[in-house]
């Protein structure tokens, strides 16, 4: 065997502090390199040996995909043999990203939507009961069994819980040939320019059609015929209206709620991405914090008046339109600019922070003429909020921040979920439970988790849930079992983030690697460097 097979050989490396170096790096060993600050370990592994090796790995390519990737110098080095693909894992590679967390960074978390996608069970958010699905046969069949011999209403849901009039619907509904709608629990002729009132909550359902449910042929086959235009007009949920009770049942091909008929769409990872539309947390879009305005910081002290600069944002009184609107509020609410804010009524405070539109008129005493002043004021906190949440400028959305809070998303909690996927469970618990837990209680929930499924669910889960258990493994080898998969990776310390990729390299299982490595023992404690270690060498 030759030498350059058992060594990397290195001769004649000048790259920053190196003096013309000559080094033998035995192969398939754990080679650390030491010396003084300054005296060039980083520049022999990561700007002669690591560069050379990217160097050669990217002159592989085609000459059209070496266009868009650049080249890269070669280092000041005469010869280097021996050498394998090289992968470095250095300590300032952390994503800042705020939608980046140790769970998408092992891809633990992919696993995870992988495992819940196929093998969870889905909830009712409103009762808690156990989501079920069908096919239209089996519909057909349920109808016959549940409703035989009685006289029917097929109809399909279009409207949930929304305002507005519906003009337009009804309309739309009129020109395809159905005749009747449930409007709020009523069914009702569709009319010429029938609407509703805008400002309440409504529920539609179309009537699709009026049937007597039998096990006659004839009859089946109508039926089959109302079960597919109920479908397709109702979003693949239907209901049943019992004529003479008015019972009601909701059939559906998605997951729904055998009582309140809500529905949620046959799940995929993506539902349980907050790097999705599909699984985001509609109100902080995913991030799972919010930035709200916080009325203390833009009047830190009421005992100030406006004039002086009680109003953080804007200052001491100048001469433009704002301050000519805060007049004329002081006008409208009988108070002055001069007075502390401590003593301007609430009514006024209400609208100088969150604005309003009125008219007014006064009678001025000296000019012995009523005068009439209009108020437009958008108002100083939401001026802010708006700023924030709808500028793409950096600096202006700074300017927002410094009077705003960070909290917690209220709508998913910090999950960074929408609601939905909040309601598929394994075990009793959701993704977003299974994120909170630290690496060592995540494990343990693992141990034995296929004695708690259905022959179904192992079926489907056990290739997935063997793979999360295998990176869970190596995340504790390398000392990190108390970080949880939701940790931001903002927050991760250089040897954290270091380590955390090494467990991610380490799943990758590729061979006949060399990877480089920036001091992995940072921040470790020393009861967990034989772990590290071991981790390495096997």
């Amino acid at each position: 065997m030759t030498e350059s097979e058992n060594n990397i050989e290195v001769f004649g490396a000048r790259v920053h502090n190196l003096k013309n170096i000559d080094v033998s790096i035995p192969r398939e060993k754990l080679v650390v390199i030491t010396g003084l600050s300054g005296s060039g370990k980083s520049s022999l592994a990561f700007d002669t040996i690591y560069a050379e090796g990217q160097r050669r790995y990217i002159e592989t390519f085609s000459a059209y995909a070496r266009q868009f990737l650049g080249g890269l110098e070669r280092p000041d080095v005469d010869k280097i043999e021996g050498l394998s693909p090289v992968i470095a894992i250095e300590q300032k590679t952390t994503s800042k990203n705020p939608r980046s967390t140790v769970g998408t960074i092992t891809e633990i978390y992919d696993f995870l939507r992988l495992l819940f996608a196929r093998a969870a069970d889905a909830y009712s958010h409103n009762t808690g009961e156990k989501m079920i699905s069908y096919t239209d046969s089996q519909i057909k069949d349920l109808i016959i069994n549940k409703f035989n011999g009685k006289r029917v209403n097929i109809l399909a849901p279009v409207i949930r819980s929304r305002k507005g009039h519906y003009r337009e619907l009804f309309e739309q509904i009129s020109k395809q040939g159905f005749v009747k709608a449930r409007i709020d629990g009523e069914v009702r002729d569709i009319v010429k320019g029938m609407k509703l009132d805008r400002y309440k909550t409504h529920d539609i359902e179309i009537v699709i059609d009026r049937l007597q449910i039998d096990d006659k042929t004839d009859g089946q086959k109508r039926l089959n015929e109302s079960i597919r235009t109920a479908m397709y007009h109702g979003d693949d949920t239907l209901m049943i209206l019992d004529h003479e009770t008015d019972e009601i049942r909701y059939f559906s091909r998605n997951l729904m709620c055998p009582t309140t008929g809500i529905s949620y769409p046959n799940p995929e990872p993506n539902t349980f991405s907050f790097n999705s539309p599909k699984g985001a947390c509609p109100d902080c879009n995913g991030i799972g914090t919010l930035y709200k305005v916080n009325i203390d910081k833009i009047i830190p002290d009421n005992k100030k008046s406006i004039k002086n600069g009680a109003l953080a944002p804007h200052g001491p009184q100048k001469k433009n339109w704002i301050f000519s609107q805060l007049e004329l509020i002081a006008e409208r609410f009988d108070f002055k600019l001069t007075d502390p804010v401590s003593k301007i009524p609430k009514e006024a405070l209400q609208m100088i922070l969150y604005g309003g539109k009125e008219k007014f008129s006064k009678e001025s005493k000296t000019l012995g003429i009523t005068r009439e002043f209009k108020i437009d004021f958008e108002g100083v906190a939401t001026f802010i909020e708006a700023t924030y949440n709808n500028n793409d400028s950096t600096s202006l959305k700074r300017w927002a921040r410094e009077y705003m809070d960070k909290i917690e998303c209220p709508t998913c909690d910090g999950s960074r979920l929408r609601k939905d996927s909040l309601y598929f469970k394994i075990n009793s618990q959701n993704i977003a439970d299974l994120a909170q837990k630290d690496i060592t209680d995540l494990a343990d929930w693992f141990e034995g988790l296929e004695n708690k499924l259905s022959e179904k669910q192992q079926l489907i889960a056990s290739e997935v849930i063997k793979e999360i258990r295998t990176r869970l493994q190596f995340l504790t080898d390398v000392g990190l079992t108390y970080l949880s998969l939701n940790r931001g990776s903002k927050s991760l310390s250089g040897g954290e983030a270091q380590r955390i990729r090494l467990a991610t390299q380490i799943g990758s299982q590729l061979v006949g690697v060399l990877y480089i490595l920036d001091e992995p023992s940072i921040g470790l404690h020393q009861r967990d460097n034989e772990k590290l270690i071991n981790s390495l060498v096997s």
